[in-house]
């Protein structure tokens, strides 16, 4: 067997990876918006319906337009450096007075933002699916048993270092799978062996797939928001 090859059980390309039902598009894992131009190069595709593809739109906009404006401690677009974001907040005002409203002025002269969770939620276990999917070949459509999602400077010492590192896997991943062909032959092209992880865009998208016992996804959104997703 060709160790570059996938071998993956074609019966799990039946299925939308985030929804279950037949997938008729390809969506990429990793949600363009959170992403610079030029885009990275063999982005990971993964199968999807149609009301998947374009039901997370408005809500990974609003994933990437809350991270660069709680960055730049405004809504203003001139206050923001990201094109993609500067440009979504001029053509929706309604976009950045939304994500206005989560911000308030603390008595001690700080800035605390409250965001629509759900909505953040939904685009975290959107890119988890979606990255597992094209790692390991099989999709998770069950709930997640864990998600965990905040910024990182304000973990912990003892949290960051656990977060970072790589979790150690037991035995070799499915044969045939992504993730075993990664193993054997070589990392991806986004692979840092130094740190473990796959970046895509440095300093903007950051992640890791790994199987010690359970199925973990962490993710790294512009240095600024680290989120972890077990099955």
């Amino acid at each position: 067997m060709d160790p570059r090859k996938l071998f993956v059980d074609e019966r799990h390309a039946a299925f939308c990876v985030f929804c279950g039902n037949p997938p008729v598009t390809r969506e990429h894992a990793a949600s363009r918006v959170l992403l610079d131009d030029p885009l990275p190069d063999d982005l990971p595709l993964v199968g999807s319906c149609h009301r998947c593809n374009n039901s997370f739109s408005l809500d990974e906009e609003y994933i990437a337009c809350l991270i660069d404006c709680v960055l730049a401690g405004s809504t203003e677009p001139d206050s923001i450096s990201r094109p993609k974001v500067r440009a979504a907040l001029q053509h929706s005002p309604s976009l950045a007075a939304r994500i206005a409203a989560c911000r308030s002025n603390e008595a001690s002269g700080g800035i605390m933002w409250r965001p629509e969770e759900d909505r953040v939620r939904s685009v975290i276990i959107k890119l988890a699916r979606g990255h597992v999917a094209h790692q390991y070949g099989e999709p998770q459509l069950d709930e997640p048993s864990r998600v965990t999602i905040l910024p990182l400077v304000v973990m912990t010492d003892e949290q960051r270092e656990a977060f970072e590192a790589v979790p150690e896997c037991p035995g070799w991943p499915e044969i045939g799978s992504r993730a075993f062909v990664n193993l054997s032959v070589g990392g991806d092209r986004t692979y840092d062996p130094e740190s473990g992880w796959n970046v895509l865009q440095m300093r903007r998208y950051r992640y890791l797939v790994a199987q010690p016992v359970e199925v973990e996804f962490r993710v790294v959104l512009s240095e600024y928001l680290a989120a972890e997703v077990v099955w």
